[in-house]
């Protein structure tokens, strides 16, 4: 059985193959705007609480644009609806980079950027979900997810580093005019798709028109599909209980020492731990009990935060800070390779528990979870760090997720049960 990532995806299937490139080389631009915005805030506002808006500020569109944008995508083509958000994201990278050469100072600005960017995200991300299924096999399903993956830990290791030393190079406009510029990477892969309309529902009728009604019969059907439930609630807990990177900004500014090119070190850290358990992936589609094994990679998700914690606390004063750091970089990569083994089985149970014609909602509330959740745990963990301090932050709120996955452990185990060979939705 191999053991290294399979790259039968891309070696069999053009279409997919120039998706995949497209939208690789995108989200490098992508993952550094994140980071060269959370420097701008804070570089205005010297708040970390102000970063954290930065999260309330992409929750809001994630949630309305996710659940409709999934309403969209099982109505109309999906290539065409993954071109129109694909190009506002574009426009919106442009209006990042304008705003950085004309000097702004408003940090209004960069909060209406973040929403615009992030509604284009939660509908081309969905349209993206969906059309996987449909130009792949479903045997290879798991092997793509893995890839996919891959390709995001790639790009929020190279994409964080790339801001950090263009924003001390360059400033926030050489960062932001680099963003621009690979973002019409993605569109060059959807506009090489075919059209993919979508198929008819169960019973042979054309799918339900967008609107609230759509996006019920969606959740209705997430309702009767408790382990396909479970994933989403799992990965809540770890989002919103520990999420690290609103903490960056104050850890390279004010604990460890070292600036945008800490931020970018620590946020690296983790897509390279991921990139790691990607590469050696190839047994993953081999796991028969793939509830367990998310819950797993949780638990070991929410104990690298805690340790991450434990490294701020101990820099300067247990540690030197440079040795406090390099314990703070494991705990990160520790973190990465938890999550990204836990996305790929999340992904793969909501891609085969799903037909078609629901595909697009259910994977707009997905976006909804792995997108919008980062966020409100940004927010929460950005005023948390007012009152208990950045470091006491993550180690409260990495073992509060351990815990929180035990106890759902305990009230769902039929999830921890679920066998990939027989599974039960």
């Amino acid at each position: 059985m191999p053991l290294l990532l399979d790259l039968t995806p891309l070696r069999e299937n053009a279409p997919y193959r120039r998706l995949y490139v497209g939208f690789t080389l995108s989200n490098v631009g992508s993952q550094l705007a994140v980071v060269a915005i959370g420097l701008q805030v804070y570089d205005i506002t010297r708040s970390t609480a102000a970063v954290g808006i930065v999260g309330l500020c992409a929750l809001v569109p994630l949630v309305f644009m996710g659940l409709y944008g999934g309403a969209l995508v099982d109505h109309f083509d999906r290539r065409r609806v993954g071109l129109i958000a694909q190009a506002i994201a574009f426009v919106s990278s442009i209006l990042c980079a304008l705003q950085a050469w004309l000097g702004n100072t408003h940090v209004w600005v960069l909060y209406a950027l973040v929403a615009l960017w992030n509604g284009a995200f939660a509908v081309s991300s969905p349209a993206r979900s969906s059309i996987y299924p449909r130009i792949l096999q479903r045997d290879l399903l798991p092997a793509a997810n893995a890839l996919s993956v891959f390709a995001m830990n790639a790009s929020m290791t190279v994409g964080p580093l790339m801001a950090g030393v263009l924003v001390d190079w360059g400033g926030f406009k050489a960062a932001y005019t680099t963003d621009a510029i690979i973002t019409t990477a993605a569109l060059w892969g959807l506009a090489k798709l075919p059209s993919l309309p979508p198929e008819p529902g169960e019973e042979g009728a054309a799918p339900t028109r967008p609107g609230l009604k759509s996006v019920l019969d969606g959740f209705a059907f997430l309702a009767t599909r408790p382990n396909v439930r479970m994933t989403f609630v799992a990965d809540i807990c770890a989002m919103l209980l520990a999420q690290p990177r609103v903490l960056f900004p104050a850890a390279g500014a004010v604990i460890f020492g070292g600036g945008a090119k800490t931020v970018g070190a620590l946020s690296a850290a983790a897509a390279v731990g991921g990139i790691l358990a990607m590469f050696f992936s190839g047994q993953l589609g081999h796991v028969r009990r793939q509830g367990l094994a998310i819950l797993v990679s949780i638990v070991g998700w929410g104990f690298a935060i805690a340790g991450f914690g434990a490294a701020m606390l101990a820099a300067g004063g247990a540690l030197s800070r440079g040795a406090a750091l390099w314990v703070g970089l494991v705990a990160m990569a520790v973190a990465g390779a938890s999550d990204s083994v836990s996305a790929v089985f999340r992904t793969t149970i909501l891609q085969s528990a799903t037909p078609d014609h629901l595909r697009g909602r259910l994977q707009g509330v997905f976006i909804v979870v792995v997108a919008g959740g980062p966020r409100l745990g940004e927010m929460a963990g950005g005023f948390l760090s007012h009152g208990i301090g950045e470091a006491r932050t993550a180690v409260v709120g990495g073992l509060a997720c351990v815990l929180a996955i035990v106890v759902l452990a305990r009230l769902q185990p039929g999830f921890v049960r679920y066998d990939a060979h027989h599974p039960t939705p």
